[in-house]
């Protein structure tokens, strides 16, 4: 038993050094993949979109889910997802200030988020540029069904 103890000890150690050393590397912007969205970037969203590793994901598995901002606060939930004429994939979520003030619909464009776990994160529109979106009406898009796969970027912590 005397044996076994200074083994642990240095078990826990070598641990608690490898963890620190990964926590200290880890990824700029917490749960996003870059801090802020960077203005001067050349890429279009399509190919931001591509560098994220799109997945697919069923359409109803997005409904209720949050739509979070870098600092991971709440801005609003996916409602729906529809097609537009042109044939962009848009996620309709709600929109509201603070205590549910002003309350309305947008229409986020797909290649601007990803999904980490239960929540999508916002990357490429900032907070305030999100609460300034048009509301949404439903115009010529065509709302997808629960069933069908949509494909999806996927964030990172």
């Amino acid at each position: 038993m005397i044996r076994i103890a200074p083994i642990l000890a240095l078990g826990f150690l070598l641990l608690a050094c490898s963890s620190a050393a990964s926590w200290a590397g880890g990824a700029p912007g917490g749960a996003h993949t870059e801090v802020v969205p960077d203005p001067n970037s050349t890429l279009t969203p399509v190919e931001k979109m591509n560098r994220r590793f799109p997945q697919n994901v069923r359409v109803g598995d997005l409904i209720g889910l949050p739509m979070l901002d870098y600092d991971d606060r709440t801005m609003g939930r996916v409602t729906g997802v529809v097609r537009t004429a042109d044939g962009k994939i848009e996620l309709i979520s709600t929109c509201c200030g603070y205590f549910d003030w002003s309350r309305h619909e947008v229409a986020v464009p797909i290649e601007t988020v990803a999904i980490l776990a239960r929540q999508i994160d916002v990357l490429d529109i900032t907070r305030e540029d999100f609460f300034k979106l048009a509301s949404w009406n439903s115009g010529e898009a065509t709302p997808l069904g629960a069933d069908e796969m949509i494909r999806i970027a996927i964030g990172r912590r």
